[in-house]
């Protein structure tokens, strides 16, 4: 349960960072440009171009690095769960080890080391743009992106901020929750002891009140914004708006550089993991 706190999907983190200053549509663009190459490189080359990139993203942001790694720990055990779900299931280079009907290949740990870092890079980059944006940035940038669709009668700035009001309400559910359980704790529940089946009845007296408050929550929301007059999106002014600068192309520009080396290496073969015995 603990490791509910290091959650870090929906915190704004503000600082004063080149990263923080970027326009969010520019921002949101590069999560897909991104997560599109990670599934596009096919060897060690291309992980250490994503990796680099991701470091140096993570300096330029100025975020605590614990800070990054703390947003990890609530998923690791679904990165050991791919590790051993892949060294398991491939059988491909030498047989490392074998007992009954469990083998492990060399070829196997390297496809679950290659999913496993997929894993890793695509959750401590897409936490980068929420942690670097602000929710209202968000909005206003996911609704500048889908405004095209308008014209199709897609509702943009609905979605948008429904968008943004469920990644902002991700880090309140979780201190919501962390307070439950401490309060069921109190009253004797014990979360930490018994088998995987006894631990899902016990979570259910976390579970109950959690949803009752995220209806009240969402209630009190909906409640407070039509007592403002608020009307959706149509001739809606910004106190702010979004202009792109000479940083944002530039921070593009090297995003494109990297993602089409990655698939020139892709295309020629040149970069792929080499498993001995194959």
């Amino acid at each position: 349960m603990n490791l509910l706190r290091g959650v870090t999907i929906g915190q704004h983190y503000p600082l004063n960072s080149p990263i923080h200053h970027l326009d969010p549509r520019f921002k949101i663009c590069f999560v897909f440009i991104y997560i599109t190459a990670l599934f596009t490189a096919n060897g060690p080359f291309a992980y250490t171009v994503l990796l680099l990139f991701c470091l140096m993203v993570i300096y330029l942001s100025k975020i605590p690095f614990k800070l990054i790694l703390r947003g990890l720990k609530p998923v690791l055990w679904i990165v050991g769960f791919t590790l051993l779900l892949h060294s398991f299931s491939t059988a491909e280079g030498e047989i490392l080890w074998q007992w009954w009907r469990f083998t492990l290949y060399s070829g196997g740990i390297l496809r679950g080391v290659m999913m496993s870092s997929r894993l890793i890079l695509l959750i401590s980059l897409t936490s980068l743009l929420t942690l670097t944006t602000s929710p209202i940035a968000l909005t206003d940038g996911l609704e500048m992106l889908m405004k095209p669709l308008q014209r199709l009668g897609f509702p943009a700035h609905e979605l948008a901020m429904m968008m943004t009001i469920a990644l902002r309400f991700v880090p309140t559910l979780i201190e919501e929750a962390d307070k439950i359980i401490k309060a069921q704790t109190a009253r004797g529940a014990d979360f930490e002891q018994g088998g995987l089946i006894s631990r899902a009845k016990n979570l259910l007296p976390v579970l109950v009140p959690l949803f009752i408050s995220a209806f009240r929550r969402a209630d009190d929301l909906a409640i407070a914004m039509e007592a403002r007059c608020y009307r959706g999106g149509e001739h809606r002014t910004r106190m702010k708006e979004l202009k792109s600068g000479g940083n944002d192309w530039i921070a593009l520009l090297i995003l494109l550089a990297c993602f089409t080396l990655i698939l020139l290496l892709r295309l020629s073969g040149l970069d792929v993991w080499q498993v001995a015995g194959n």
